[in-house]
């Protein structure tokens, strides 16, 4: 094999087009099936929206089937209505619930402390609820890239910043030339 093949394709970080070190600023973050193609909508962008509203809303729809057979087994087993019951509020609440805390996920990031204990158990709830949180990832496709808003804001915080930055210096320290010693 050759280095060509071993490489992988696309542009290197940093290179012609990219915001790497000293090349431009902040670099866009990536979102879960749209690359940086949120940032100018290009790239497929919609193609892309309409691919994850399609695929989300199928998932769900085969999440319900799945969840239908898996009610008729409990009628099969004859456990009576207050378990069948039980078992569809259940699943409902927990829908709702992972559905609202996918659709804040959206908008907000999860506080830095989140990825801990508080989140780890609200796993299981996510797991239950599957079928919500496929339902918002649905509906926010509709509107834009899952996240897109939240990550826009981000990256626009990130560029002022850097502008802002950019603009206090007079120069490049590094370029700078010794001054010479002749006036002292």
């Amino acid at each position: 094999m050759s280095d060509e093949q071993t490489s992988s394709p696309g542009p290197e970080p940093g290179g012609p087009g990219r915001g790497g070190p000293g090349h431009g600023g902040p670099e866009p973050e990536e979102i879960r099936f749209f690359g940086t193609t949120w940032v100018h909508h290009d790239g497929g962008y919609g193609l892309r929206r309409a691919g994850a509203a399609v695929g989300s809303l199928a998932l769900a729809a085969a999440g319900a089937v799945v969840l239908r057979f898996a009610f008729q087994g409990l009628e099969i087993a004859a456990v009576g209505p207050f378990v069948g019951i039980l078992v569809v509020a259940g699943f409902a609440v927990c829908s709702a619930l992972a559905f609202r805390r996918t659709w804040d996920g959206f908008v907000r990031r999860p506080a830095p402390g989140s990825r801990g204990g508080a989140d780890t158990s609200a796993q299981g709830l996510m797991l239950i609820g599957f079928i919500g949180s496929l339902l918002a990832y649905f509906c926010r496709s509709l509107v834009e890239a899952p996240g897109e808003k939240r990550y826009r804001a981000e990256y626009a915080a990130a560029r002022e910043r850097h502008e802002r930055r950019r603009g206090a210096r007079t120069g490049n320290p590094a370029a700078k030339k010794p001054r010479s010693k002749k006036g002292r």
